[in-house]
């Protein structure tokens, strides 16, 4: 107790960080340490402060609880820009859906590289490593971004390949669809929409870029499926639309003029407003069948309409959290894929559109 001046009694006075540090029999450097939750300091040690400092009244209850709590984990999603409006939702899915993350204990952000750049996402993917405790990322084929995906290994920033993986990278997991499975449903339902009617009729693909595993693997499946269950149909050829509408609608125009008899087009990315304006334009909406992949409103609007007829996609709030979950898990030194469901590969006609 301590007297004022006029001689009324006064509360004890609020312990110091010099008391606490002498209870937990460390260095008020220590103490400063763990009460401002900066690192450098061990689990155990750490502990000792804060017991501490309870014992001493130093912190009101919940303020005791805030410094136990570990710091939100900061989880960047790392996507490509344009025009692949399927992406462009992915990336405003993480935007609003912080506040359903809450339980994770995760703040995440999405940021944007160049698309089909591998320099740049390497150099964004190592810059984000600084200020990240975890990154997905839709990955390129490329030594840099392997190279990229190992130092942030070796730092301890774990990394997943969204929607398109990376060979041979130590990457801590992949979430999206079985590509190669994808592929081949898109080549049963070219060949099936065809029907016995035209089954010497030619069909084309039109990709992103081969750049993505995603789509050399969607094309493999595909023409894996012609081969095996339609010989009479021809394909001719694969074409690179960057994902980008106009791109493709040149694309298609070209190969609507120089196959008259073109019966079905795979659209492997994005962009298929772009294809479904060349078919449009030339009058073959209904005659070409057409199948893409990613559920948006414009394909959507495509399937209403009937310039598309099916639709390969997968929910890109479940990708989402998927991806949390698993940055969760290894957080808590569990299993990765504990708790974490495969990717749902889904199929949307105009007739069962949700």
């Amino acid at each position: 107790m301590r007297v004022d001046p006029d001689g009324l009694e006064n509360l004890p006075q609020r312990a110091r960080v010099a008391d606490i540090a002498r209870a937990a029999k460390v260095s008020t450097a220590t103490v400063d340490r763990v009460l401002n939750r900066r690192p450098g300091v061990r689990d155990a040690t750490a502990q000792k402060v804060l017991k501490a400092a309870a014992e001493l009244d130093y912190l009101p209850e919940t303020g005791l609880y805030a410094a136990l709590a570990a710091a939100p984990m900061r989880l960047g999603f790392l996507l490509p820009d344009g025009n692949n409006r399927f992406i462009r939702m992915l990336g405003d899915t993480v935007g609003y859906s912080q506040e359903h993350l809450a339980p994770f204990n995760v703040k995440c952000r999405s940021e944007q590289f160049e698309s089909f750049n591998p320099q740049q996402l390497a150099a964004r993917l190592l810059r984000l490593g600084e200020r990240c405790d975890g990154i997905a990322f839709m990955a390129l084929e490329h030594p840099a971004v392997r190279e990229a995906v190992a130092l942030l290994a070796e730092q301890g920033v774990p990394t997943i390949t969204l929607i398109s993986d990376l060979s041979g990278s130590r990457r801590a997991a992949y979430v999206g669809l079985d590509n190669r499975a994808a592929g081949r449903t898109a080549g049963y339902l070219v060949g099936r929409f065809i029907g016995p009617g035209a089954r010497a009729g030619k069909v084309a693909l039109i990709a992103g870029s081969r750049s993505y595993s995603a789509h050399e693997e969607r094309e493999a499946g595909f023409l894996h499926v012609i081969e095996e269950m339609f010989p009479a149909l021809q394909v001719v050829g694969l074409r690179e639309g960057h994902d980008d509408a106009q791109k493709n609608y040149t694309q298609t125009r070209t190969l609507l003029e120089q196959y008259p008899d073109l019966a079905g087009i795979y659209n492997i990315g994005g962009a298929s407003d772009g294809v479904a304006r060349a078919l449009k334009e030339m009058g073959r909406e209904h005659k070409v069948v057409f199948i893409g992949h990613g559920l948006t409103p414009d394909t959507r609007a495509m399937l209403i309409d009937g310039s598309m007829d099916a639709v390969i996609t997968q929910s890109p709030q479940a990708a989402m959290m998927s991806c949390v979950r698993i940055f969760t898990n290894l957080r808590e030194k569990r299993d990765a894929m504990l708790g974490v469901d495969p990717a749902k590969t889904l199929v949307i006609f105009r007739e069962n559109l949700p």
